[in-house]
């Protein structure tokens, strides 16, 4: 070899180390990009998909949806109407008696006729309504009672003197009006005025 061929040789022995490192390069790239590619043996599908923190509001259960609101509201349960409501008047009928016979003086009149003699009959009441609806108690037809005498007048002669008979020494009678000394125990000596009294009266 002479001396001009060497500038030759060194020039190709350049040359094919750089050829050399070129190939070590590539040879290097496929470890250097190792850690983009996946590994087979773990893929990505592979991975339990987490819930997103942001879709879920704070405090609830993702997992239990709020129960659901009726727009109906719930029934009244009806009341079942009653019966027929009985209306009672508003006050009793008034009680019907029998009337006195004609000519006979009312209890009224006796009374007042006592007073005029003098005789005691004081706070005198009227409680006519104790001969009984429609004359079915003791079948009078008024009575007037006072401190001295009770008064009583019947429609007839005969129920007059049945009463004054079931009464015996505690009354006196003059045809339909009958006096009764059961309550006011007038003394006997009064008696006498009370029943001369009403033997004046026409």
């Amino acid at each position: 070899m002479t001396l001009r061929s060497l500038p030759a040789v060194g020039v190709l022995l350049v040359a094919a180390a750089v050829i050399a490192g070129c190939g070590r390069g590539d040879d290097a790239e496929p470890s250097s990009a190792a850690p983009g590619v996946s590994s087979p043996a773990v893929q990505a599908t592979d991975l339990p998909s987490l819930p997103d923190p942001s879709a879920v509001p704070s405090g609830t259960d993702s997992a239990v949806p709020p129960p659901a609101r009726s727009a109906t509201p719930p029934s009244v349960p009806s009341v079942p109407p009653q019966g027929p409501v009985e209306r009672r008047p508003a006050s009793p009928p008034p009680v019907v008696l029998p009337p006195r016979p004609a000519g006979a003086p009312s209890a009224r009149q006796v009374v007042d006729a006592f007073k005029a003699a003098g005789l005691r009959v004081t706070h005198p009441k009227d409680r006519s309504v104790d001969c009984g609806p429609d004359g079915l108690g003791l079948g009078c037809s008024e009575i007037v009672a006072t401190d001295g005498v009770t008064v009583y007048v019947f429609p007839d002669e005969t129920s007059a003197g049945d009463i004054a008979e079931t009464w015996g020494g505690q009354s006196y009678r003059r045809g339909a009006v009958v006096l009764n000394y059961l309550e006011a125990k007038t003394p006997a000596a009064d008696r006498l005025r009370y029943e001369k009294t009403l033997n004046s009266l026409r």
